[in-house]
């Protein structure tokens, strides 16, 4: 019998992050170095790490590189995909964590229907749906015969769900168009790639719910007293659905979105 521990190591395995200098993308980077895996850290130039490379190093003794690419410029994926292809080897873990989530002083964000943009439109879908795709498309031959290969999509509750805009009222912040178009079509790309892509490489998605990332008082409340488990989301209750989909744990899983939302969705 295989054992538990034995299923969830990643040892030997390497595994690509974007949007890795996140508070999302640090909980997946440390997750899956505590379970062994080389990383390759990938975000927008300008990002900073801090100590991230050096604690996880020094921590759990894996191999961390870092590379700065701009999902929104279709070159900027090319030359990600070259480096990759050149200096990286074998793929065995591919996260497409990365998200254009905007702020409500972008121009055509979070401001009413009539006034959202084409230009925030197409931004949006580029970052979070148009790199996934080319991202799976172009790193898939790395994945291809690698040992537990898998793709590891970030949605969101509003990729599944309509917004509750009851939340966000007396407050600045919103719930755009492109925002919930671009998860929903993440979540259905991750159930085309699974078939696609399959038996080779497994692919899954994680939709989590809102993230405490100091929102108006108001809107906590609010959140909270819809969402049965009483609380928003902590970054790091994402570590387990990612440290499952990742591993061998779920080697009989594919086409699936796990949500980690409180229970958001049950209502």
């Amino acid at each position: 019998m295989v054992t538990v521990e034995k299923l969830m190591s990643l040892r030997g395995r390497r595994a690509l992050i974007t949007g890795a200098a996140g508070g999302i993308g640090r909980t997946i980077a440390r997750t899956l170095a505590e379970l062994g895996a080389d990383l390759l850290l990938v975000d927008r130039p300008g990002q900073m790490y801090g100590d991230l490379v050096g604690e996880i190093e020094g921590e759990w003794q894996v191999a961390v590189e870092t590379l700065e690419c701009d999902l929104e410029l279709q070159e900027e994926r090319d030359r990600l995909v070259e480096w990759a292809r050149g200096h990286v080897g074998p793929l065995n873990v591919l996260v497409n964590n990365a998200a254009f989530v905007g702020t409500s002083e972008l121009t055509g964000w979070t401001s009413s229907f009539e006034e959202q943009t084409i230009e925030t439109w197409r931004r949006a879908l580029e970052v979070n749906l148009t790199a996934a795709f080319a991202l799976s498309r172009d790193l898939s031959p790395l994945l291809m015969g690698s040992a537990g290969a898998c793709i590891i999509n970030l949605g969101s509750i509003y990729g599944s769900y309509a917004p509750d805009y009851n939340l966000y009222t007396g407050t600045e912040m919103g719930s755009p168009a492109a925002y919930a178009a671009s998860k929903g079509g993440l979540i259905q790309l991750t159930r085309w790639l699974a078939t696609t892509l399959a038996p080779k490489v497994r692919v899954n998605v994680v939709s989590p719910g809102g993230v405490a990332r100091g929102q108006p008082q108001v809107f906590v409340d609010r959140y909270v007293e819809r969402t049965p488990l009483a609380r928003m989301a902590a970054e790091d209750d994402l570590r387990g659905a990612i440290a499952y989909l990742a591993s061998d744990l779920s080697a009989y899983v594919t086409g699936h979105n796990l949500a980690v939302d409180g229970g958001w969705g049950i209502w």
